[in-house]
């Protein structure tokens, strides 16, 4: 397995100060130094800053732009290689979102999202998902493929740090460091060996348990003495897109006949439940993540028409993170993209758990065409449906509501 991104989370200000960036970046050179050394390869190392509405008090959104660049060619000097700027806030004034797609197109290694619900703040804010919706429309038009869309995510209940991006942030306090695994390929060799169902569940908890130990004394070794803290491990299965390091390949591994068929909500809950068995310092999502067009897998049952957007948020009721990388056509309207993220929104708030969505509408692209990046992160796929009716009556107003979770039944 390999070590997806050590996380620095850490407050700035506008102007920018430099001390904290110092910090931070000292934190994850030490940090990667010491988990090569443990025998890890480490893919990125990535900074995360507060909410950043909370950065820009005194200068408002017409601020942001310059300070994603500022944070950007700051972390360069760092050697840090890529930052997240917080969230905006359900509570945060709108204009904060309407400045993303100048933020996204300005630093293009920078990462940005848009909280849509919260149990702090609100519940399920219907103007603010139709807002992210319309952004999402709009940073799909940076460049000509779409993919600018990668930096940018809609959250739901999500906390703070989480060492994925674009879904991590600071929620105050001193600096600190989490780290993100890609550990798919962990459930495949723990399931192509075993001989039983149980004896699979128990190789991969021991597996994660045994890497999680290594990881976690690596890193508090080199830490020592520095001030940040250690916040944990996002043990997520996440894949890359080869077989061997396929969430889908696992997942057919246990016996589907396809990832979108009847059993994925099984499968799923399987894997997931290896995780929570596992014992380590947990921070972010700990579940299983089905980013389509990072996995090989994945990629070629949606391509197949076997893998849509309604098995996908079916599956998150048990397991991940929600909806990842979703190649959708060019011509998209914010009225399906806002039933999505509706959806999303409502289940995480119903089950009291944190999901994402990182929708990516392609430019001149229908469904059924073929997707075209060169990414090394990405496998061949092809573009997905998506119901087009919009939502009408009292779910097209603009109210935000509360949900009680599942858990608060009397």
């Amino acid at each position: 397995m390999r070590i997806r991104s050590v996380t620095a989370f850490t407050d700035v200000t506008y102007p920018l100060e430099t001390a904290s960036l110092q910090t931070a970046g000292e934190a994850l050179v030490t940090a990667k130094q010491a988990l090569v050394e443990a025998g890890y390869e480490v893919q990125t190392t990535r900074l995360a800053t507060q909410p950043f509405p909370a950065a820009l008090e005194q200068a408002g959104p017409a601020g942001a732009a310059e300070l994603a660049r500022d944070v950007q060619a700051l972390a360069f000097v760092h050697e840090i290689d890529y930052v997240a700027l917080g969230p905006v806030r359900l509570d945060d004034p709108a204009a904060h979102v309407e400045v993303l797609a100048d933020v996204l197109g300005t630093a293009e290694n920078v990462f940005a999202c848009v909280e849509i619900a919260s149990r702090e703040r609100g519940g399920l804010s219907l103007p603010r998902i139709r807002r992210a919706a319309e952004l999402i429309q709009r940073v799909s038009l940076l460049g000509d493929d779409g993919f600018a869309n990668l930096r940018l995510a809609a959250l739901a209940n999500v906390p703070a740090w989480s060492p994925f991006f674009p879904a991590a942030y600071h929620g105050g306090g001193k600096p600190c460091l989490a780290i993100a695994t890609e550990a798919a390929e962990l459930a495949v060799a723990s399931i192509t060996r075993a001989s039983s169902l149980a004896s699979a569940r128990q190789a991969l908890t021991q597996t994660i348990e045994a890497e999680a130990g290594r990881i976690q004394a690596a890193v508090r070794r080199a830490l020592g003495s520095l001030e940040v803290d250690f916040r944990g491990l996002d043990f997520s299965l996440a894949p890359f897109p080869e077989t061997r390091r396929s969430i889908g390949a696992a997942l057919e591994a246990l016996g589907l006949p396809f990832v979108g068929g009847q059993g994925m909500l099984a499968a799923s809950a399987f894997l997931t439940d290896a995780i929570d068995r596992a014992e380590f310092k947990r921070t972010g999502f700990c579940g299983l993540m089905l980013p389509v067009l990072e996995d090989t897998v994945l990629a070629a049952r949606a391509a197949e028409g076997r893998l849509g957007v309604t098995e996908l948020l079916m599956a998150s009721a048990v397991c991940g993170t929600g909806l990842d990388t979703i190649p959708l056509p060019g011509n998209v309207s914010v009225d399906a993209l806002t039933a999505i993220l509706a959806d999303v929104a409502a289940l995480a708030l119903r089950l009291d758990k944190p999901l994402t969505a990182r929708l990516m509408p392609l430019p001149g692209k229908q469904a059924g065409d073929e997707t075209e990046f060169a990414f090394e992160y990405f496998a061949p796929s092809r573009v997905m449906n998506a119901l087009t009716e919009p939502l009408g009556g009292l779910l097209a107003g603009d109210e935000t509501i509360s949900l009680r979770s599942l858990a608060e039944r009397e």
